[in-house]
């Protein structure tokens, strides 16, 4: 198995980073705040009015480190990455999956069971967490939740229209969200969760959630890269200029694990609360600056964490799944395995 290699997250506001022979040097109002060697970094993600010198920019583009520019708030910006090292026979047969259906349809179903499979697991283990505290009516949706999930599942098997399949990943997404709440701890009111809202997210709930998925796109993205897909051109989303629908598509299997999970965990833990949100004149709800901090070491520790990958038989940290998942499936397009294998939580 690989090294995982880091992402160093820079929230510092005016922060300056520069380059310095083998390492990359923060810099703040002239004071050196940090240094690191650059050899184990796979990427440099910077939050708000973050700048990097030419010379940096132009050894991470050389040693295949991306830098991505995000707003203090998390949205995506801008990315910065050197020549695109992908196997161009790998996207041609990429791209002709794409334009058929057949092929399309069986890569779309096998992405979404994985990612009903993980959702039944978070809504399972909150009824099994928590169930005797809830109150009748709360255990009574999770566990028809629970078993709606399966029966959606089990659909997802008898047909071959990526239109059905999407309609059906609806479908989950909607009885999965409608019992999100009762998942929540926590009696404090603005930490409630409604419904999911992006562009922007309306209560904190969502704002973390949103926070989280940014963050595992990239690394989705990066993961695609590494083994040459085209993190552009997907099967489950929709092409669309400027969007990393493949990306997208390879995020769906890990939302529960890394974002859902991990929200909830914050959440019940109080180690995130009402105060590490601020509410904007739009009335979108987003995480203050030293919050973010907490969030993204919860982040990076939780990638620290193993799970066992039931194809491969072996424990692997999580933050190594996009990668694992992204090899499966540029092997499936080469024909060395008959089927994209999702990776299902246990």
């Amino acid at each position: 198995m690989q090294r995982q290699l880091n992402s160093v997250y820079v929230t510092t506001e005016g922060a300056w980073l520069r380059k310095d022979g083998e390492n990359i040097v923060m810099e703040v109002a002239g004071e050196t705040r940090a240094r690191l060697p650059a050899h184990m970094l796979e990427s440099l993600i910077c939050f708000g009015r973050v700048m990097v010198s030419p010379p940096l920019l132009g050894y991470c583009a050389a040693k295949g480190i991306s830098v991505c520019y995000l707003s203090p708030n998390g949205k995506f910006l801008a990315r910065v990455e050197g020549p695109v090292s992908g196997n161009v026979l790998l996207r041609r047969e990429q791209y002709r999956c794409t334009e058929d259906d057949l092929r399309c349809a069986a890569i779309v179903r096998n992405l979404l069971i994985g990612k009903v499979h993980n959702q039944r697991v978070v809504v399972s283990r909150g009824l099994r967490d928590y169930g005797a505290d809830l109150p009748l009516d709360a255990r009574k949706a999770l566990s028809q939740t629970d078993k709606r999930l399966k029966r959606i599942g089990a659909r997802l098997l008898e047909t071959e229209q990526v239109n059905i399949l999407r309609g059906l990943e609806g479908e989950a997404a909607q009885a999965y969200f409608g019992v999100f709440d009762h998942l929540i701890r926590v009696s404090d009111a603005a930490m409630r969760f409604s419904g999911r809202s992006r562009r922007p997210p309306t209560d904190a709930v969502n704002a973390l959630l949103s926070f989280f998925y940014t963050l595992l796109t990239h690394d989705c993205r990066s993961a695609l890269e590494t083994v040459g897909l085209d993190p552009s051109v997907g099967f489950l989303h929709r092409d669309r200029p400027g969007r990393p629908s493949l990306a997208l598509d390879l995020v769906e299997e890990f939302r529960s694990i890394l974002a859902d999970r991990l929200a909830l965990s914050l959440i019940n833990r109080k180690q995130v609360t009402a105060h590490d949100f601020t509410r904007l004149d739009n009335s979108a709800v987003l995480l203050k600056e030293d919050s973010r901090k907490t969030v993204l070491i919860a982040y990076q520790e939780r990638k620290r964490e193993l799970l066992r990958h039931a194809l491969l038989d072996e424990k692997v940290e999580i933050g190594l799944l996009p990668t694992i998942q992204a090899k499966l499936l540029a092997r499936h397009l080469r024909g060395d395995l008959d089927a994209y294998p999702p990776f299902l939580w246990k």
